[in-house]
Formats: structure tokens, C-alpha cells, sequence
């Protein structure tokens, strides 16, 4: 199969030919192919073509695509943030978030859909890769993580006590501008060639509690997926992120998005309790990163086998990956050794 047969064989819930592979990767892909860390979030032209040349390199399957530009608060909203710099950054850096204090709120107010902060870019690659016959990738963090950084996670966590109100409010305003830029890339693409990535840093329980995710975090995305069906959008990717053990039950009752899903895992959550909290959806991970970085060769193929041999025993399909960002500076062998663990134990 290629790539686009592969995929669309796991959302039609039939057994593809070998299990998926993919990486979370964009600023690797630039320094992959000799530019800066920074170049996957400023030249969408140079990220995109980084991207075609590494997916080909350890062939990656190229119609799963994890978009680096994204709809962001600190840029939409009037913040500053800076490039990565040096060898070991890999995203970008907040210097000046858009909020300091509880009465800047009133300051705030949505911007243009189109043209705010760096959506000009995610746009841009987006029409890249529909030129390239690939789905059209809207990024976005979930409405809670949004809402974090208009004020910075430490200040939002204090808020949470102190400000429930105004924290609400500000996944309010979080959930509305992710909404209206989203729908710029179904006017622009049409539903069925758009593809919602999202992903949940703030709410892994090495942050927060269960209790507050299911009082803070959960009735957002149940939020979202209402508003991205009315919409008409159905391919959904969701990053899982960190440890959510604890998020898992009630995230599962609710379920709130279209089956089948795929839903990406960090290293934290064991790929068989993935597989029985969403049976419905296909399991996307979940390789350490910072192994793949500091562990041996012969450490991260054997660690790469072990993942792919648990996911091909999956019901649910399976996509062998990273469990978050691939470094920037990843070893090109060590990446080139969980591609040779696909190809020698992932085949069905």
C-alpha cells in the first residue's frame, strides 16, 4: 500500500498491509534537511518541503501530516514569542504573554480569523499541502492549554482557585477564535480535506487533577467536537499529552468526537489501556522522545520493536510514532532504527 491506502484503510477500520509509522517532527524536519530549528515555524515553503524529503527518508506515512504552524493565544492575541535558538530548542519561545493580570481581560478581543498572529503561515502550508493531494492540517491546542497561554500556565493554575469565572471566560474566548479559524480552512478546502489536529499539554496530570480536568478541561473539548460537526469536519488527531492515566476514564465516557479517531499517546500511558479506554479509535505512539535521543542504537530499535510488536496486537489499528516532538537534533540512525523496526516486525 502508500501511504494515502495505508491510512485510509485504518479509518475504514480494515487491516492495512503494515502497522503506520509517523513522527511528530517539525522542527527535525528542518534540521534534517540543513536549515535552523526556527525554519519550521517561519518559512512555511522550506517546512514543507523538509517534510516531503524526511517522510520519504525513513518512510514516514506523508498522509498523516502534524502541522508546526499553529493557531496560537500568545501570537493571536498580541503576545510576543521568539524563534528557537541554538542546537537543543525546538519550538517556539513565549518572551510576553498577552495577559499579566486579571483585568488585561478586558483588553483582549478576537482577531481577524485570517490574518492574526501566525495563522498566515499555517494557512499558507495548509495550501501546500492540498496542492501535494494531502488533507489540509488545522493545528490548535485544546481550548484549556489555549486559555493557559494567554497568562502563562503557572498564573492560569493560580486562576483555577482564585478566578474560576475569569478562567472559564478565557476558554470561552480560546474556544470561539479556534472555532472561527477553523472554519477559514473549511470555506477555503472543504470539510473532507481538512484535518483537526489538537493536542492537550496542560492537562496532563503531571499539571492537573482529574477532578479540575473533568471541571475545567473536559465540558471544552465535548465544546468542540459539537461545534467542529456542525461544521462537517470528521478526521480528528488529538496528542494525548503526558501522563493522562488519571483523564482517561472520564475522557472515555464522554468521547465526544467522530470514530475513528487517532489518538496519540506519550510514553507515560501503556498502549493496552489506550486500546481499552477507546476501542473505537486508532492508537497513535508512543516512543520515549528523549530516548531516541540519549539511548543507544541498539537500545532504541530493541524499544522501537517492543512498541510496534504491542500496537500490531491492537484491535484498534495501530501507528507507530513518537509519544511527543521528535528533538530537533535526534540522531539520523537512531530515527532510521525505529523505521528499521517497523519494516522487520510491522508488516501483518
Amino acid at each position: 500500500m502508500d501511504s494515502k491506502e495505508r491510512i485510509e484503510s485504518l479509518f475504514a477500520g480494515r487491516q492495512p498491509d503494515r502497522v503506520g509509522l509517523h513522527a511528530l517532527s517539525g522542527a527535525f524536519n528542518a534540521v534534517n534537511a540543513g536549515y535552523e530549528a526556527g525554519i519550521a515555524y517561519a518559512d512555511p515553503a522550506k517546512a514543507f518541503e523538509a517534510s516531503l524529503w524526511t517522510y520519504q527518508q525513513y518512510d514516514w506515512d506523508l498522509h498523516i501530516q502534524y502541522c508546526v504552524h499553529s493557531i496560537t493565544a500568545v501570537s493571536d492575541f498580541g503576545g510576543k514569542v521568539r524563534m528557537p535558538k541554538g542546537p537543543y530548542e525546538g519550538a517556539l519561545v513565549v518572551e510576553e504573554h498577552p495577559m499579566a493580570k486579571p483585568g488585561d481581560f478586558d483588553r483582549l478581543a478576537l482577531p481577524d480569523p485570517r490574518t492574526a498572529g501566525r495563522i498566515p503561515q499555517a494557512l499558507e502550508y495548509a495550501r501546500m499541502q492540498r496542492a501535494a493531494g494531502l488533507p489540509a492540517t488545522f493545528f490548535s491546542r485544546s481550548p484549556f492549554t489555549f486559555a493557559a497561554n494567554f497568562c502563562g500556565l503557572e498564573t492560569f493554575a493560580k486562576w483555577l482557585f482564585k478566578q474560576k469565572d475569569l478562567c472559564f471566560r478565557l476558554m470561552d474566548l480560546a474556544l470561539e477564535h479556534i472555532m472561527r479559524v477553523l472554519a477559514v480552512w473549511v470555506d477555503e478546502f472543504g470539510a473532507d480535506n481538512v484535518w483537526l489536529w489538537m493536542s492537550s499539554p496542560s492537562e496532563s496530570n503531571q499539571i492537573l487533577s482529574p477532578r479540575f480536568f473533568e471541571q475545567f478541561a473536559l465540558p471544552y473539548h465535548e465544546k468542540v467536537h459539537q461545534r467542529v460537526k456542525d461544521l462537517g469536519v470528521t478526521r480528528f488527531g488529538f496528542h494525548i499529552c503526558g501522563d493522562q492515566n488519571k483523564n482517561l476514564p472520564a475522557m472515555a465516557e464522554a468521547q465526544s468526537w467522530t470514530h475513528p479517531a487517532m489518538l496519540s499517546f506519550g510514553h507515560e500511558v501503556d498502549l493496552a489501556d489506550a486500546a481499552r479506554f477507546f476501542p473505537d479509535d486508532i492508537i497513535y505512539g508512543n516512543i520515549e522522545p528523549s530516548f531516541i535521543q540519549t539511548g543507544s542504537l541498539q537500545a532504541v530499535y530493541d524499544l522501537a520493536k517492543e512498541t510496534v510488536l504491542k500496537g500490531k496486537s491492537l484491535d484498534t489499528g495501530f501507528v507507530l510514532s513518537t509519544g511527543c516532538g521528535l528533538p530537533a537534533t535526534a540522531p539520523p540512525a537512531k530515527v532510521f532504527a525505529i523505521t528499521k523496526a517497523m519494516r522487520e516486525h510491522g508488516y501483518y
